[in-house]
This record gives C-alpha cells, structure tokens and sequence, in this order.
C-alpha cells in the first residue's frame, strides 16, 4: 500500500486499504456485497486527512482551485445526451 499524504494518517489508511482490498476482492467481485464495510475506516481516514490539510493550510488552496475549475467541471461532468 501507498503512504498517506500526511504521515499521521498512515496507520488509519492502511487499515482502510486493507479492508477494501478483502471486501473488494473476496465479496464484491464475486457478487456477494454490494454494500462498502470500509466505509467507516474510510470516513476516518478522510477525517485524519482533512484536518491535517487543514493544519497545513492545503485545504484552502484546494477550494481556491475547486472556485477556478467550477466551470470545467461542470463542462467535464455533465450527462451525456
């Protein structure tokens, strides 16, 4: 597995990564789940990850460039007819 952007969330993104694999691999291939198990590590993941982009002030030049991509995206996402 990869290493965290923040090194303080490793240990919380390996164990996230390690369950999606298994319930990934062992039940949703296989037609048995459709239901993510993970998703409470990941949601604590993502928590650890935020805060500590948070920390560093990342989050605020990510929104900057979600407010100058707002357009794009709309173009990029939009239904196809």
């Amino acid at each position: 597995m990869s290493a965290s952007l923040a090194p303080e969330c490793n240990e919380v993104k390996e164990k996230y990564d390690n369950c999606f694999l298994k319930w990934y691999s062992e039940k949703f291939l296989r037609g048995t789940s459709t239901n993510d198990e993970c998703k409470p590590m990941f949601d604590a993941y993502e928590k650890c990850l935020s805060k500590a982009l948070s920390e560093r002030g990342i989050d605020k030049m990510l929104n900057e460039v979600r407010q100058d991509n707002k357009e794009n995206d709309a173009e990029h996402i939009k239904p196809s007819r």
